[in-house]
């Protein structure tokens, strides 16, 4: 996930405002509320709820901003909270996967396209770029938790896909469906991950130059400063300099 990861780490320096944080903390707790309202309340017995509490702890969401968005899905609120996926396609050729909870899909669906014809990119039907991307679960560590050689044996024995490690973290790849085993096995092993969740994953990922590279990551900015815009995926890779110059 090379540009995933990539543009990721320039919107995560670019957050540090208070603003971006609240803003943050909106979506975590958006996210908390619909889990705990397609299931039971107790992240223990609920897989989607739990990765989305261990997302909002590695955030270093208040314990009283994750109870009461918990609270709020039993109060009858959170419930007309739509899932919805666009896809379209970015400069030079980049698919472009984008995730949103929203109360309004018409005005969603509005700014979401908007963004694309703004930085030289096309939205597309559900379904045009999604087949590059294979749907797997992530499972994160940070890098001081294990060695590479005991994460990826514990990975192993946990029935992980794949494993990859850098001084960056660990990020261990599973199937859709074995991703709450491997993540109780390893939380076992090594304590909560930073990261435990289901993502689309590129099957390849597309060089681009610098300006098509800038536009992308503008794109993928004001995708993701949208409050019903939780998630954005792309299949592209960037140069050094430029990655450089878009997080200084």
């Amino acid at each position: 996930m090379a540009g995933h990861s990539q543009f990721k780490n320039i919107m995560h320096k670019k957050g540090r405002a208070d603003a971006a944080k609240a803003k943050l903390f909106g979506k975590l707790a958006r996210e908390i509320t619909v889990a705990a309202k397609m299931g039971l309340p107790d992240p223990a017995m609920n897989p989607r709820l739990r990765a989305a509490v261990i997302a909002a702890r590695a955030e270093n969401m208040p314990k009283d901003n994750i109870e009461r968005a918990i609270k709020k899905s039993q109060g009858g609120e959170g419930e007309n909270y739509e899932e919805i996926r666009y896809e379209g396609y970015a400069p030079g050729g980049v698919a472009v996967i984008v995730e949103a909870l929203t109360d309004n899909r018409n005005r969603t669906a509005s700014e979401v396209r908007s963004y694309f014809t703004r930085y030289g990119g096309s939205l597309a039907e559900t379904g045009a770029v999604s087949f590059m991307f294979s749907r797997v679960g992530l499972v994160q560590y940070d890098a001081g938790k294990a060695t590479p050689d005991a994460m990826l044996e514990a990975a192993i024995d946990a029935g992980a896909d794949d494993v990859s490690s850098s001084p960056a973290g660990h990020e261990v790849i599973t199937s859709a469906e074995s991703l709450h085993e491997v993540s109780r096995a390893l939380e076992a092993k090594f304590g909560e991950p930073t990261k435990a969740r289901l993502v689309w994953r590129p099957q390849n990922s597309i060089a681009v130059n610098d300006e098509a590279g800038e536009k992308i990551l503008k794109l993928i900015e004001s995708l993701e400063e949208n409050d019903d815009v939780q998630n954005v995926y792309a299949n592209f890779e960037i140069s050094d300099a430029l990655m450089q110059k878009m997080s200084a």
